[in-house]
């Protein structure tokens, strides 16, 4: 079994990355990105024969051609002509590393490679860092697109509309109109800007630059302050993203922001307007409100804003169907409600109720004893101390039970009192819930318990009941909660009969539709076990079980609730992982909400999916009568269609220090570890380098791949983590449900290690699911190679041995293969599309047909073909003669 993830320590290999990127200058401009080229750097070049050699790149000085050496070649010939590029890719999207043996150890973010001239040859290159592949993409693509009219790209730096914007900015600041400007009055204005940079880093800005110009007076010019702003606040990885989409632009227009949300964000129905108002929304400078158009500072707050969060907005609303039986939903549930520290020595606490219904808790727990005065009280039963008046404890509950959710509410009641005063908490209860609480008798007729829907705004009672049949007011029942399992295990006798506790009729009438009963074995329950009857797992009775019957478990859960509690010998209160329950179906795993880590993480994070209403509705392989699965499956579960999770970490904003180090100053050493959580085939974690000494933007760069066969029950947490501690090395985290996933460009806001967001800490990403042909690993192999190599498979239908239905279904196996062959074949023409477009595995059908139209024009702008429909479909002819590139492209097209 793999073990559970965020109990292991995340691969602990200290591992030293050294970008290229001197970390004093930043690219903040395209001009940056040109004088980059042209100061040169080593670039590995990689042959179709599998070669790859080191050669020292460089940007001729007037802008005309890329040239490298050494070379075999005379000096004219080891060069490339800037107006013969067609295009430039990033990532290994050609031919020669898509057939390179040493492909899988180049770093897909890494590689880049020229498209030139009119038999689209490739030169494909590999940096010794993303960041210069970025640089070298970015500064060729803005080179290509200037080439149609020359420029000197060195002056316009200065009149671009960030410059514009920011000398109007410095002019109203500066009173007396001299030009010049105190130090503290440039440092309180672009801390006014971007509030999130620390003062000593604006300082030291402005003092690196005094010292380039040999200044000796402290007073600041206006291009000074442009210069410093530029340096200070733009993000590298947010500008090379703003040059890719807005074709080499120093801001983006409507269209390119609407391109952007479609292709990239996954958004749909958008509109001009609606991009316009964004731009009107988020641009800093006036003249960009005006004319439309979005440069890097307001590109920049706009992917920190709430509108390109991680999270999808829908599942802040109740998205779910909420009128299937209770026991087909997992239910928020707290454990020992009334305590807010450890099991053993922590009084009990009011807040302990006030938190949990606040965080839409639905299922909560009392224990109620004998109080003085004839006045019952919920303790902690191994701690005496501070007792709390059960009176008091319900109108509370009274007050927050439908705070955070309509949704019912579950009293798990623990009753350890004399039948005089259990007949005073029935008074309580009565008096003070009124008709919230349900108490009508279950009806014999049903097979399932009623839905939320159906109970919405009512206090469930969960206890014991005494017999129906005998007409007594009082009797005998048995205690099998927690505290009689914790004696039986100090006493080590097992054989034990269980305590046996008097009940009154009026605390038993209470209970309806959560009768608690012994579990004995599944046999005897699926057989005589009533649907409003549940059960009580212990942690360890529940591992076991989940090992040994997972599919029992899930078959008996479908129609029964049960609750699982965490381990007696958990005495400091630690969690349970909730998912290996949640993986058999179980609805009620109890949580100790005052101990926050990893398991509290996943959790929180799981009942954000549903509007945070407390219920989340179980796949519909624990659901349907006829279904079968088992957590413990390898691989891929039956009718369900695996995805592929595409993951690229790319920065980093304003990591705090951990909590608890101890070390001195403020440097850290983040990385960043992504854990995937689900069924345990879908277990797993991966990490990225390490960046030295940097909390306020480190770069990452990294792409992952996850396959996950049970999507609808898998969570990602992101954890940054210091590798440079003493002490402690949590930084922040942040778990999500993988149905709630943006794609896209996303910051992901941290949160710290009790549960709250931190303040201006981000992590941004990019986030792509692709079904399993439409994404993964290029294949080695030619394409109709690849598709004889695996065989299809096909649905399986399983005999029912009855004969009229085995029968109908049989004429369902011919149209099932027929739709399978249909889906694997538009996806196959989907992969060959993509490869001749020269886009990644995870690029969208739009990306692909953005491509296409560019190459499809030629060099004085006519069109090469012309679109038109045939039998309803759309077909592009060509007219007159094309290059076999292109004929390659429409055939792949053709075939789509």
């Amino acid at each position: 079994i793999p073990q559970d993830p965020s109990n292991q320590k995340c691969g602990r290999k200290k591992t030293v990355s050294f970008s290229s990127m001197p970390s004093e200058k930043k690219i903040s401009s395209a001009s940056d990105c040109i004088s980059f080229m042209q100061a040169g750097c080593e670039l590995k070049k990689v042959r179709p024969n599998s070669r790859i050699y080191n050669r020292f790149f460089t940007l001729d000085p007037d802008l005309q051609a890329l040239r490298w050496e050494p070379s075999k070649k005379d000096l004219e010939k080891a060069k490339l002509d800037i107006s013969a590029i067609k295009e430039i890719r990033l990532g290994k999207n050609t031919e020669t590393f898509r057939n390179n043996g040493l492909a899988d150890q180049i770093s897909e973010d890494c590689a880049l490679s020229v498209i030139h001239g009119e038999n689209y040859e490739s030169l494909d290159l590999v940096a010794n860092s993303a960041d210069v592949a970025n640089i070298w993409v970015s500064g060729l693509r803005y080179l290509v697109s200037r080439s149609k009219q020359p420029l000197d790209l060195m002056e316009s730096s200065h009149n671009t509309p960030r410059f514009v914007w920011l000398k109007t900015v410095f002019e109203a600041a500066d009173i007396d109109g001299n030009g010049i400007m105190l130090e503290d009055t440039s440092v309180e204005l672009i801390k006014k800007l971007n509030p999130t940079l620390k003062e000593s880093k604006i300082r030291l800005k402005f003092k690196e630059i005094q010292k380039s110009k040999e200044k000796l007076t402290t007073r600041v010019t206006k291009e000074e302050f442009c210069e410093a702003f530029s340096e200070l606040c733009t993000r590298p990885e947010v500008y090379f993203l703003l040059v890719q989409i807005s074709k080499n632009k120093e801001y983006l227009d409507a269209n390119d922001l609407m391109l952007f949300l479609e292709a990239e964000q996954g958004v749909t129905h958008i509109t001009e307007d609606m991009c316009l108002d964004i731009i009107r929304r988020y641009e800093l400078s006036q003249e960009g409100r005006l004319k439309g158009f979005l440069a890097i500072d307001g590109f920049t707050q706009y992917l920190l804003s709430p509108e390109c969060d991680i999270f999808d907005p829908e599942h802040k609303k109740i998205v779910q169907d909420m009128t299937q039986p209770l026991s087909h939903y997992y239910i928020n549930a707290s454990h020992n409600t009334y305590l807010i520290e450890d099991q053993l020595r922590g009084p009990a606490d009011i807040n302990g109720y006030v938190r949990a219904l606040k965080m839409s808790c639905r299922s909560i727990e009392l224990d109620v004893c004998d109080g003085p005065d004839n006045e019952p009280i919920i303790c902690n039963r191994n701690n005496m101390t501070s007792p709390l008046a059960f009176r008091n404890v319900i109108e509370v509950i009274n007050k927050l039970a439908f705070f955070a959710s309509e949704y019912p509410l579950i009293l798990c009641l623990g009753n350890h009192c004399s039948v005089q005063q259990q007949k005073v908490v029935v008074q309580h209860m009565k008096r003070i819930f009124g008709n919230k609480l349900y108490t009508e008798a279950p009806l014999s007729s049903e097979v399932y318990l009623p839905s939320p829907e159906k109970l919405k705004m009512k206090i469930i009672v969960k206890g014991k009941k005494l017999p129906c049949d005998q007409d007594i007011l009082e009797g005998e029942v048995t205690d099998e909660d927690e505290e009689a399992e914790i004696s039986r295990r100090l006493s080590e006798d097992f054989s034990r009969e269980p305590k046996l506790i008097w009940l009154c009729r009026e605390l038993s009438d209470l209970v309806s539709l959560c009768k608690s009963v012994q579990y004995k074995d599944f046999e005897t329950s699926m057989k005589a076990q009533n649907y409003w009857e549940m059960c009580s797992f212990s942690e360890a009775e529940a591992s076991r079980i989940a090992n040994e019957y997972p599919e029992d478990f899930v078959n008996y859960n479908k129609k029964f609730l049960s609750r699982v509690y965490p381990s007696a010998m958990r005495i400091d209160s630690s969690n349970l992982n909730p998912q290996d329950f949640w993986n058999c179906g179980c609805q009620i795993v109890a949580m100790n909400y005052q101990t926050p880590g990893p398991m509290m993480d996943l959790h929180t994070g799981w009942f954000l999916q549903n509007g945070g209403c407390g219920y989340v509705l179980r796949p519909s392989v624990m659901r349907d009568e006829v279904s079968y699965f088992s957590a413990n499956t390898k691989g891929i579960v039956p009718g369900v269609s695996p995805q592929v999770l595409h993951v690229k970490i790319i920065s980093g904003q304003n990591f705090p220090k951990p909590k608890g180090a101890c070390a001195k100053g403020d440097v850290i050493d983040p990385y960043v570890c992504i854990e995937i959580h689900g069924i345990p085939a879908d277990c797993t974690e991966q990490r990225t380098k390490t960046v030295q000494q940097n909390s306020d933007n480190p770069i990452f760069d990294e792409s992952f791949e996850f396959q996950i066969n049970l999507p609808e029950l898998a969570m990602i947490r992101f954890v940054v983590l210091d590798d440079d501690y003493i002490g402690d090395e949590f930084i922040g985290q942040y778990t999500i449900p993988l149905e709630c996933l943006q794609p896209g460009y996303r910051h992901i806001p941290l949160r710290s290690f009790v549960g709250d967001i931190m303040e201006h800490v981000t992590l941004f990403v990019h986030i792509a699911i692709t079904n399993r042909s439409g994404g993964g690993k290029a294949q080695k192999r030619s394409l109709s190679v690849r598709i004889g190599k695996k065989a299809r498979e096909y649905t399986m239908l399983r005999n029912t041995s009855l004969k009229t239905i085995d029968d109908i279904f049989k004429l369902a196996v011919h149209p099932l293969r027929e739709a399978t062959d249909m889906r694997e074949n538009m996806q196959n023409a989907m992969v060959s599309v993509k490869e001749l477009c020269g886009l990644p595995p995870i690029a969208s059908l739009k990306q692909c047909i953005l491509t296409l139209s560019s190459r499809l024009v030629s060099s004085d702008n006519t069109p090469s073909v012309t679109l038109c429909m045939k039998e309803a479909f759309p077909y592009l002819e060509p007219l007159g003669t094309m290059p076999d590139v292109q004929k390659k492209v429409l055939a792949a097209y053709d075939l789509v």
